[in-house]
Order: structure tokens, then C-alpha cells, then sequence
């Protein structure tokens, strides 16, 4: 998937530099690819967009045949039609979390959970000096992998938005972004720790609006 990512960044990459604008908002569906055709490239751009065209319809067709397997594999795996009810994860990613995960029983909090994936930062303790590092990055990096892919989609969703974005304008656009996405990514971990341990569905609390007296 990420190979097919950079051939069409590449493709997109010819139309901006020989001044073609996007033909159309899907430039890799039947119509867009005939508007591609249409447009003049010289040598050897052309030949490189038609091999970047061709190679991507390749990795369509062998990313096609492995979600099938998935499909299969993990069909009868109690986790998965769970974790699809999380904002942000999708068939492959609920797959990956629950091959990564194993029992969830192995965990007896969400702090140990959290702990597992290596999201939390490091922690550097002298006397009353308390610091916090990078990133532990032990664990899976799969999982790891997993879990910030959701949190991309997640930030957007009404019970983690705001948050994400209060951290983003309060670090700064370029760290905050980074920092919020991992913390997304940390609540969603507890929050599928939740869901797991009880099997349930996805149901975030909203917390209470006060009335007016």
C-alpha cells in the first residue's frame, strides 16, 4: 500500500511539473485515467506514468487477493467486528490489532495495555526531578503502527476532536500535531481495552450538560 502510494505521488508529482492540473477528483478510476491518457508527457515521463500506472493496477490486484485472506482468517475472531466499531479503524487495522493484541486478559488495566504498545514516553527520575522523553517504543511495532493509523481518522471524531485540537494550537502546529495523534492514539487504546474486557461495542460516555437553575 505504501508502494502504491509513492507511484501516485509520482504521477501526481509529472502533472504539477509540466503544468497539467488534475483532470478529475479520482484521477486513478475509469474516467480519470482516460483524462490521463489524454494529456502529453515527453520521454520519459510518458513511458514512467504508463509503467507507475500499470505497476499500481499490480499492487491492486495483490492488495485485493491478501484482504480476501484476511477476510477469511479472521472471520470467526470475536475481536474484530468489536474493534470495526472504533472511529478510525477499518478490516485491516481491526485484523492487525487483534492478531497483535492476543487475550486481552493478559492485561489487567488499560494503563498495562497502553504500556504494551509503547506509546507512553519514557520516564527520567532523579530525587524531585521528574522528566518525560520520547516515546518508549517497545512492544509491537505493528500494533503501534495500528493504532496512530487510527488515530489519523479518529481525530476527527466528535468524542476526540477537541481535544486534538487544543493540543495542536497549544504545542504548536508541527509538534502538536504529533503529540495529539499520539494521545489519540493512547485513548483509543483504553478505550479498546474497555471494549474488549466487557465485549462491547464502541460507546463513549458524553459527559452530562449542567441545566440552568
Amino acid at each position: 500500500m505504501h508502494h502504491r502510494v509513492e507511484l501516485k505521488n509520482r504521477i501526481h508529482a509529472s502533472l504539477i511539473t509540466f503544468g497539467h492540473g488534475c483532470p478529475t477528483s479520482d484521477l486513478f478510476g475509469r474516467v480519470g485515467r482516460q483524462r490521463l491518457t489524454e494529456l502529453e508527457f515527453p520521454e520519459p515521463w510518458a513511458s514512467d506514468i504508463t509503467a507507475a500506472v500499470e505497476l499500481i493496477d499490480h499492487l491492486n490486484a495483490q492488495i485485493a487477493t491478501i484482504d480476501t485472506d484476511l477476510r477469511r482468517e479472521g472471520a470467526d475472531h470475536p475481536y474484530v467486528p468489536l474493534l470495526m466499531t472504533v472511529p478510525g479503524i477499518g478490516w485491516i487495522l481491526a485484523y492487525t490489532i487483534a492478531a497483535e493484541l492476543g487475550d486481552i486478559t493478559r492485561f489487567p488495566t488499560p494503563k498495562k495495555l497502553c504500556g504494551y504498545t509503547g506509546l507512553c514516553p519514557r520516564v527520567y527520575q532523579s530525587g524531585s526531578v521528574d522528566r518525560r522523553g520520547r516515546l518508549a517504543h517497545n512492544g509491537p511495532k505493528y500494533l503501534r503502527w495500528a493504532l496512530i493509523e487510527a488515530a489519523v481518522h479518529a481525530c476527527r471524531h466528535e468524542h476526540y476532536r477537541d481535544h486534538h485540537q487544543a493540543t495542536k494550537v497549544r504545542l504548536g502546529r508541527q509538534r502538536g500535531a504529533k503529540v495529539a495523534r499520539v494521545e489519540t492514539a493512547r485513548k483509543l487504546t483504553e478505550a479498546i481495552w474497555h471494549m474488549l474486557t466487557k465485549g462491547e461495542p464502541f460507546a463513549p460516555q458524553v459527559p452530562r450538560q449542567s441545566l440552568a437553575a
